[in-house]
């Protein structure tokens, strides 16, 4: 896929999860997709992205801890958003929006794009739409954040389209180290692949209530266990 394709996918992905907000009525369907993305993640990381990255970089271990820890710092700010959680009270989100849920979405949003167009993983355009999946909850959740908080419609839907803007700007930014600088992206990708797994282990763990498993979401991580395996 050429990079201009990758842009307008990635910001049709944050269009598309804001549209879901006034057709989802249901927070069960989110749930669903969540679940879904969740198991295309972790499919993808542990089949494709994860062996190749071992080969070509021994400190993977290291950076995927880093990217770890990273995840945790970003979702004590954002509150779970990243992997779709909406269940904030309202003066929670008038305290904490814009300075702490939205830059810190939108630094997840950066971060994890930087190395998914690098050239030495030919399974990286896997991982590509596993976040084109991932980042539609996240733009539901943000918009219903956003929507909450009683700021107006052309207010909300322009704090969505900046956020839809930093997953470009981090693949622009990726291309350009990786071609103009020369850099070797295997540390980014292996920071990305610990936020990674943050996310999609929280996932399937969180995104219903009580932690349990129902069969609705059981059959929506083996589906996504399933296409992960197919691509």
């Amino acid at each position: 896929m050429e990079i201009v394709e990758q842009l307008i996918t990635l910001i049709g992905s944050v269009i598309i999860g804001g549209l879901l907000v006034s057709i989802l009525k249901k927070s069960t369907n989110i749930k669903l997709l969540l679940s879904f993305s969740g198991g295309f993640l972790l499919t993808i990381i542990f089949t494709h992205i994860l062996p190749d990255s071992y080969t070509s970089f021994p400190n993977t271990g290291i950076f995927i801890l880093i990217g770890f820890l990273l995840q945790l710092i970003l979702e004590y700010f954002s509150k779970g958003a990243e992997h779709g959680h909406t269940h904030i009270h309202s003066n929670e989100i008038l305290k904490h929006f814009p300075i702490a849920i939205f830059l810190s979405l939108c630094l997840h949003a950066f971060l994890e794009a930087i190395p998914l167009n690098h050239g030495g993983h030919h399974h990286v355009d896997n991982l590509f739409w596993g976040v084109f999946l991932h980042k539609i909850p996240v733009a539901v959740a943000l918009k219903t954040i956003l929507d909450v908080s009683g700021m107006s419609k052309k207010a909300s839907w322009f704090y969505l389209l900046v956020f839809a803007l930093m997953a470009p700007l981090g693949l622009v930014l990726g291309e350009w180290l990786a071609t103009a600088v020369n850099m070797s992206l295997n540390w980014l990708l292996s920071i990305a692949i610990g936020m990674f797994f943050h996310v999609a282990t929280t996932i399937i763990f969180e995104s219903s209530e009580g932690h349990k498993i129902n069969f609705l979401k059981l059959v929506a991580i083996i589906a996504g266990f399933a296409v992960g395996l197919l691509m």
